[in-house]
C-alpha cells in the first residue's frame, strides 16, 4: 500500500469521528434543545444533588467560569435554580428544578458514554495502543496542548 492511500485512510477516519461528534450535537439539540455541555452540567447536578460550582466544574472537567456560564443559561430557562447552603449561607448550590429532570430524561445517551462502554471492554494491551496512537495523532496536528474536556462535542463548550 503506498503512503498516500495510508494517510487518506487515517484523514477519512479522522472525519468520520469529526462527523459523528458533530451529528451527535446536532441531534441533542433537536431532541432536547441542549447542547453536550449543558447536558453533562445537569448530569453532574442530577448525580452530586445540591453542588457548587466549584464541584460541577471537576466532575465535568470544564472551567469554573464555563460552568458558570451554562448555568447561567440554564436557570434562565427554569432547569436549574441556585440556593444558599443551609449551613453556610455564603455558599451558593446549584439544584435541577423538576422541568430540569423532565428534561434530562429526555435526552440521549451521550456519543462518550457508549464510547467509554466499549473502550472499557477493551483488553489492557488494546487500551494502551489506541491511547498512545491518538495521543501520537494529536501531536502530529499540534493539538496536543489544547485545553480541552473528555467530551466528544465539537458544539462551543460555552453554548
Amino acid at each position: 500500500m503506498s503512503d498516500s492511500l495510508y494517510w487518506n485512510d487515517v484523514l477519512v477516519a479522522l472525519r468520520q469521528i469529526i462527523r459523528a461528534t458533530d451529528l451527535q450535537s446536532k441531534r441533542m439539540i433537536k431532541v432536547c434543545g441542549l447542547t453536550i455541555p449543558q447536558v453533562m452540567v445537569l448530569k453532574a447536578i442530577e448525580n452530586l444533588g445540591d453542588v457548587t460550582v466549584k464541584k460541577v466544574s471537576q466532575d465535568v472537567s470544564l472551567s469554573q467560569a464555563t460552568v458558570t456560564t451554562i448555568l447561567n443559561r440554564l436557570e434562565e430557562r427554569g432547569l436549574i435554580e441556585r440556593v444558599r447552603s443551609a449551613l453556610d449561607k455564603r455558599i451558593v448550590n446549584a439544584r435541577l428544578t423538576e422541568e430540569g429532570r423532565r428534561v434530562l430524561g429526555t435526552t440521549p445517551p451521550l456519543l462518550h458514554e457508549k464510547f467509554i462502554e466499549r473502550f472499557e471492554s477493551l483488553e489492557e494491551w488494546e487500551k494502551t495502543q489506541l491511547l498512545s496512537t491518538l495521543q501520537r495523532v494529536a501531536s502530529m496536528m499540534d493539538a496536543e496542548g489544547l485545553d480541552v474536556a473528555p467530551v466528544l462535542d465539537v458544539a462551543a463548550i460555552s453554548s
